[in-house]
């Protein structure tokens, strides 16, 4: 770090020293100059470096005993941070996450309320928060997340947090010619932070000074940088090319527009060194929009199934929406509860909310976070790999009671069957597929998975040229009576299925009962996350049938409190997760009549 003599910069006091702001970063109180084009700490006295707080490990530890009461998505997300730090596979530079914590209690400024104009005083979880964005570099020191997803309940500070990003990143961690977005599907909503932000800058003597208010943005001459504010202009992508985008409340974008809007957004960030993309919500109402994709991804990768590196998701939400009411439980959502939120104001909220059905709904939307079709990966790696094990055969369990579970394609893809076994109060799931033989090359391109090697594994069978036909379904289920002596006391069907297997099968001589899938499997699911999270479910090695789970995604009615499986994206399946679910259902309804029978106690 370079070093210059006291006095010897222009604009700094004789009593001051002066340091270049190179990679290192200060650690006590400075105040802030430009000169050619590089930063400058100006420091009115000395000072001796002192012991510099890590406030990831400080609210990791809080997390951990209790005093810090958060929701599963965050505790995983600082699970994952905690312990990628202890692994190696991330670095944490912490004069970087603490320069950007000391910048914004320096000059960010509360623009509205009581509060306003003073600097703000940030909390654990905001100085954790920025520590993992600003702190968590590669061995060049470049940031590692480039997306970022805030979702937190309303009057938490959001649009502060992400004024105050925006203005560390126009003047200390400004790329030059930088373009910096603030938007909205409506210029007014995007003008939220961008007033903020611009509060922050009139406020602060140097920030003022150097920058200039143009008709339509904001420009910073040293560093060739604008920072604007926009409304949706999703068909327009030519000469887009952001280092911070701020997406303020996705939760209401519209679906189709949203998506294509955040497309356009991140497509324009190639080019950057270390760009960032940041999304801050609440819950809302929309469909099938870009917050529902975040939420999916997101939860996928705190799930451990995804390849996701440059996501970063930080989701405050309560666990248990029975608990809505419960301050304890809205500690989970609301961080800043008794800080930034009254807890007064809570409770004459939930008040409000017991004697009005839509104001119910809006308070556990908007401060719970819990979206009225909400969709969110469902099982772990971490869960699914309690029910890997050693290879399982019908030899296996000769000579067994089983029920079966079976989910026909709908189109032209695969077909699933299951065979439950229950032994030594644990239950083993064979699973076998279909697919057309004239699909297998295809289907593999399309969904990046070797089912030549499923069918060399015996997981997958071909069947028909163009669609499956569902006597080599049938030809499955009879040869586990007529080889293994395995017989099925039940077996469930999806109620679309086609007619002709049920008949044949009913034929044979089978008990079937149709299952309607939908919201009906919710009982099920419950059943097999409990089972599986307790060692006490065994699909062996079958590869395929852990992907069908992986890519299970839960849509869940806050209204019914129920859930129902979908797929975590449009090129996944999940017919051998339907399968077993359907068996799952059957076992149960007709448990009082065959449940001893299933446990295969002789």
């Amino acid at each position: 770090m370079e070093k210059f003599l006291p006095g010897s910069i222009p604009g700094c006091p004789a009593n001051s020293r002066s340091f270049i702001l190179c990679g290192s970063h200060i650690s006590f109180p400075f105040s802030f100059h430009l000169t050619c084009g590089r930063f400058l700490f100006c420091l009115f006295r000395p000072h001796i470096y002192k012991t510099m707080d890590n406030y990831i490990l400080a609210y990791y530890q809080k997390i951990c005993d209790g005093s810090e009461v958060v929701g599963k998505w965050i505790r995983v997300i600082y699970d994952i941070i905690v312990h990628g730090i202890q692994d190696g596979k991330y670095i944490f530079d912490q004069k970087k996450a603490n320069n950007c914590i000391r910048f914004f209690e320096k000059f960010v400024r509360h623009n509205k309320g009581a509060l306003a104009p003073q600097v703000i005083q940030l909390s654990l979880w905001e100085k954790a928060l920025l520590s993992v964005i600003f702190g968590i570099v590669d061995e060049n020191g470049i940031r590692v997340f480039r997306e970022v997803f805030i979702v937190v309940g309303r009057k938490c500070g959001k649009t502060l947090l992400a004024a105050g990003i925006i203005a560390y990143m126009a003047y200390l961690e400004a790329e030059f010619g930088s373009e910096i977005y603030c938007i909205a599907p409506k210029l007014d909503q995007s003008d939220l932070v961008y007033s903020a932000f611009e509060f922050t800058k009139d406020n602060t003597q140097y920030f003022a000074k150097m920058t200039k208010k143009r008709k339509n943005d904001l420009y910073i001459k040293k560093t060739n940088t604008t920072i604007k504010k926009l409304a949706f202009n999703e068909k327009k992508a030519d000469g887009f090319n952001p280092q911070l985008t701020v997406c303020d409340e996705m939760s209401s974008w519209p679906a189709k527009r949203g998506l294509k809007q955040y497309e356009v957004i991140t497509s324009g960030t190639i080019s950057r060194r270390q760009p960032l993309t940041l999304s801050i919500s609440s819950a809302g109402y929309v469909d099938g929009g870009i917050f529902d994709e975040l939420m999916l991804r997101s939860t996928k990768f705190l799930n451990g199934d995804s390849r996701e590196k440059r996501l970063l998701p930080f989701i405050y939400m309560i666990d248990d929406a029975e608990k809505w009411d419960d301050i304890n439980e809205l500690r989970k959502s609301l961080p800043g509860l008794g800080v930034s939120v009254d807890v007064d104001t809570i409770l004459e909220h939930i008040n409000a909310a017991h004697m009005s059905l839509s104001k119910k709904t809006e308070f556990i939307t908007k401060f719970c976070n819990v979206k009225q079709n909400a969709v969110a990966a469902w099982l772990s790696t971490k869960i699914i790999k309690k029910a890997i094990g050693a290879p399982l055969s019908p030899e296996m369990f000769r000579s067994s009671y089983c029920v079966l579970g079976i989910d026909l394609s709908q189109t032209t893809d695969l077909t699933a069957a299951v065979c439950i076994i229950e032994k030594n109060e644990k239950l083993h799931i064979l699973a076998h597929f279909w697919m057309p033989a004239a699909k297998v090359d295809d289907a593999s391109d399309r969904d990046g998975l070797p089912y030549r090697l499923f069918i060399e594994k015996g997981w997958l069978s071909t069947s028909g040229e163009s669609f499956v036909d569902y006597r080599d379904v049938f030809a499955w289920c009879t040869n586990l009576v007529e080889q293994y002596e395995i017989l099925p006391l039940m077996v469930g069907y999806d109620r679309y299925s086609s007619q002709y297997l049920v008949q044949e099968l009913e034929k044979y001589g089978f008990h079937t009962d149709d299952v309607f899938q939908g919201y009906n499997l919710f009982p099920a699911i419950q059943t097999l996350e409990g089972m599986m999270d307790s060692g006490l479910v065994d699909i062996g090695d079958n590869d395929l049938l852990k992907i069908h789970l992986l890519d299970t995604a839960l849509k869940s009615d806050s209204d019914s409190r129920r859930s129902k499986i979908v797929k975590t994206d449009s090129r996944s399946h999940i017919d051998g997760t339907a399968a077993t679910l359907c068996g799952l259902i059957v076992r149960d309804k007709h448990s009082e009549t065959i449940g001893e029978q299933l446990k295969n106690l002789a």
